[in-house]
């Protein structure tokens, strides 16, 4: 077992398919969101609306707000004693939360296999949600109440007037995460992932999108369609911040031109430069807020 587990400390850059516990220990079953942290949430709001979210629901007891377009859920978190990073005004992914098939089960295995747990402190009328340290001071969650009834029936109250399930733009859907390492660390992470997660490594000789650097893991999933790729990229020898964190969204798309021009008709700038420029394959947008990017990929999620 690696290091990793015991010592964690911008410019680098199909088909329904069941699988067994030895391929999937933990009954993975994708993202159920993944949550900013910002001390400016009407400003990271903005962002997001523009990406095509809209806003559906608020926290009963906490400064927190739940946006959604398709199946992507998006927390913005702005109380400042409940997440890292919210007394910020640079937004910070701080958690991503994943459906397991027993998420009391998932904690516990992972727990046994050397991860960090994370104290909650759940308040009157709220879910303990478990959840463990990762990357930078991140939280990873694992969330088993995502079909019939949700976590957001319980936390949550929706905004009247607001509908609940929006379409997601373009076919927009969750594609990945994108994790800046330090340097001689995807050793470590690697390994990470696959005890804990049970994550494959996937050949350097394929790869999506138009930033295709680092390492890319993909995660099981009881439903094919969601499982997603973790992307571990380590700084350049001569980037000063070496420091580790979530650092991008991956959206994937099926038509990566279309949702380029949809997303731009809602204001949207992209990357336009001769090392990255909207293709088929992907195009990554500006950065907004002086962190907040958002990488297209070509992903049919059959």
């Amino acid at each position: 077992m690696s290091d990793l587990l015991l010592n964690t400390p911008d410019p680098r850059e199909p088909l329904q398919a069941s699988f067994s516990d030895a391929a999937n220990p933990l009954g993975l079953d994708g993202i159920e969101f993944i949550e900013y942290a910002t001390s400016k949430p009407q400003a990271l709001g903005q962002v997001l609306e523009m990406m095509g979210f809209r806003p559906i629901a608020r926290h009963r007891s906490r400064e927190i707000l739940l946006y959604r377009q398709g199946g992507l859920n998006i927390v913005v978190n702005a109380h400042a004693a409940d997440a890292p990073g919210a007394s910020q005004e640079v937004p910070t992914i701080s958690a991503i939360a994943l459906r397991a098939r027993d998420a009391r089960a998932a904690y516990n295995y992972v727990l046994e296999r050397g991860a960090w747990a994370v104290p909650t402190h759940a308040e009157v009328m709220e879910l303990n949600i478990p959840a463990i340290h990762g990357a930078g001071g991140s939280r990873i969650y694992f969330v088993d109440r995502y079909k019939e009834f949700s976590i957001y029936g319980v936390d949550f109250v929706p905004i009247p007037s607001v509908e609940q399930q929006p379409a997601a733009t373009a076919g927009i859907h969750f594609f990945g995460v994108v994790q800046y390492i330090g340097p001689g660390r995807s050793n470590d992470w690697i390994e990470f992932y696959r005890e804990l997660f049970g994550t494959e490594l996937i050949p350097d000789d394929l790869r999506f999108g138009i930033m295709p650097k680092g390492t890319l893991l993909r995660t099981p999933a009881l439903d094919a369609t969601q499982r997603f790729m973790l992307q571990l990229v380590e700084p350049e020898p001569h980037v000063l911040d070496t420091g580790e964190k979530l650092q991008r969204i991956g959206l994937g798309v099926p038509d990566v031109l279309a949702a380029v021009q949809a997303l731009r008709a809602l204001g949207v700038e992209f990357v336009e430069t001769a090392a990255a420029h909207t293709e088929r394959r992907g195009a990554i947008t500006k950065t907004y807020l002086g962190s907040v990017v958002f990488e297209l990929v070509h992903s049919a999620q059959e």
